[in-house]
């Protein structure tokens, strides 16, 4: 919530109204929590899992008796009468068998799921789901059947989704049903079960219900945890492949640092035994490595990296590039998995970002002790195809054009995508750019910058319909189209297009035999594929 003065003082009487409502209404043990950022606070409060729609009345009338004091205006209901209200409210929303089950599923040490529709104890191949609204006895279950699976967690800025398949194609490769969440769709021993955004905890329940899966890999990104926090309180490893600047500003999410911490979140719940990932390439991971309690595996394209060279001296565990060869080191060993030419989404080692993604993975599948011949079959399998890895620095050929299809949606991302085409040969290079509107105008010109970089002999600006959030239509395509051409931008070399699908049509009437496309693909990949397949 936007505080325009006071952030402090308004915050201290939150805290002090909402204490005296939950000791009034029996909640004594519960937890008060703030977070102050610049213009604003995020405030917070933890209740009984089958009281959560009392939770947000008891955090309502707070604020609003918070605001009372502040303005001066109308207090809301006493106190006494809040709490008579909300216990009778309570009463209604009352779930004791969920409750039971809960406990009974901690007493036996197994994971515990629950959102408004199904609750279920165990993961994967153990797991057992009933509607929230029928369940059972604790004594009546088949507490034999129930285990949980090695859970892994992806998060990052870029690079999350295609290391997710990656280590997937590892632990197929090893024998076992890998069960993924990614922002593209659920998939299961390679089954689509659906697609969309399911990067947050409600992809990962569905996933972790799935009594097929063995090993799940979630893909797990920053609006998830901070909207609606983790799916588990258990996992077996996280990675975190890189932090940069992308939805800034975003639930009190200003700088690098803080969005570090809100993805540094997962570390928190890596379980004795399992190991934290980390790039060591990347400044804000490293400074903020001290943090986290579990072990640390460290990946870097340098195999002189200060943290992997540290990693080497103590026979700890690290995975780094070196002459070529992607190397594990572990125990005092060092292991060469695969060469870069073998894995096909590297590009040769043009993909330094894949590269990366691919040490990253190596790291998870170390932490789930998959033999080394199922990573290297697994780095090869994945061949950076519309099939393989959607819409992920996809290379396809037509009529001599060469078009290359990626997500890339900020600077970062985009500056690697490039890497990739500054190394294919082309007569002239066409870029189709677009950006969604809740980025800063400093994000959205950067991006431009970054395009320009290129140098393209044109660049196609789309509107993004579908993803406005908040900007005017035409807003955003006009800071691009204007960046463009400041940075040097011949007018008639830059134009717009109403949609992606436009621009992309755009695209191919104006190509001939030795050029290259840069499609930058975000709202409508399927449709963008298939148009540039020809089918």
């Amino acid at each position: 919530m936007a505080l325009s003065a006071g952030e402090e003082i308004a915050v201290g009487i939150w805290q002090t109204k909402v204490r005296r409502l939950l000791d009034e209404i029996g909640w004594a043990d519960e937890v008060v929590a703030s977070r102050l950022f610049v213009g604003g606070a995020v405030l917070a409060i933890s209740a009984p899992i089958d009281s959560l729609y009392t939770a947000t009345e008891v955090n309502e009338w707070a604020w609003d008796s918070t605001e009372a004091v502040l303005t001066g205006g109308e207090e809301p209901a006493s106190l006494k009468e809040t709490a008579e209200r909300l216990l009778v409210e309570m009463g209604w929303e009352a779930n004791p068998e969920l409750l039971a089950l809960r406990d009974a599923a901690a007493a036996r040490g197994v994971a515990f799921l629950f959102d408004q529709h199904r609750a279920s104890v165990g993961l994967g191949t153990g797991s057992l789901a009933w509607p929230v609204e029928d369940l059972p006895d604790p004594e009546a279950v088949d507490w034999g059947a129930v285990h949980d699976i090695p859970v892994v967690m992806v998060t990052g800025t870029n690079g999350k989704t295609t290391t997710v398949r990656l280590l997937a194609s590892m632990v197929s490769a090893a024998g076992k049903a890998a069960g993924t969440t990614s922002t593209d769709r659920i998939e299961v021993a390679g089954e689509v079960l659906d697609e969309g955004d399911y990067s947050g905890p409600g992809g990962a329940r569905t996933l972790l219900r799935d009594r097929r899966v063995e090993v799940a890999i979630l893909e797990t990104a920053r609006g998830g945890i901070l909207r609606r926090g983790l799916a588990v309180d258990r996992a077996k490893a996280a990675l975190i492949t890189n932090i940069s600047a992308d939805h800034l500003g975003e639930f009190g999410v200003h700088d690098l640092p803080s969005l570090a911490s809100a993805k540094l979140v997962v570390t928190r719940v890596v379980e004795p035994g399992g190991r934290v990932v980390l790039n060591a390439d990347d400044s804000e991971l490293v400074a903020a490595a001290g943090r986290i309690a579990a072990p640390v595996t460290w990946f870097s394209l340098d195999a002189a990296n200060p943290h992997i060279r540290e990693s080497l001296a103590a026979d700890g565990e690290a995975c780094f590039l070196e002459e070529g060869a992607l190397v594990l080191a572990r125990g005092g060993e060092q292991i060469v998995v695969a060469r870069v030419e073998e894995v096909p989404i590297t590009f040769g080692g043009a993909a330094r970002h894949n590269v990366a993604n691919a040490l990253g993975a190596i790291g998870l599948a170390a932490a789930l002790e998959l033999p080394v011949e199922a990573m290297a079959a697994g780095l090869r399998q994945v061949a950076g195809t519309p099939e393989d890895n959607p819409g992920r620095a996809n290379l396809i050929e037509r009529n001599g054009v060469h078009i290359l299809v990626d997500y890339a949606h900020n600077p970062e991302g985009l500056l690697a995508l490039l890497n990739i085409a500054r190394s294919l040969p082309a007569e002239r290079r066409l870029m189709v750019i677009g950006q969604a509107g809740d980025r800063s105008e400093s994000a959205i010109r950067d991006l431009a910058r970054t395009a320009w970089g290129l140098r393209p002999d044109r660049v196609i600006v789309k509107e993004m319909v579908e993803l406005l959030r908040g900007r005017p239509a035409g807003e955003v395509p006009a800071l691009l189209v204007d960046e463009l051409l400041r940075l040097g931008a011949r007018p008639e070399s830059v134009t717009q297009a109403g949609s992606e699908l436009e621009a992309v049509r755009d695209a191919l009437a104006w190509a001939r035999p030795g050029d290259l496309l840069v499609l930058l693909v975000h709202a409508q990949r399927d449709e963008v594929l298939a148009m540039v397949r020809g089918a």
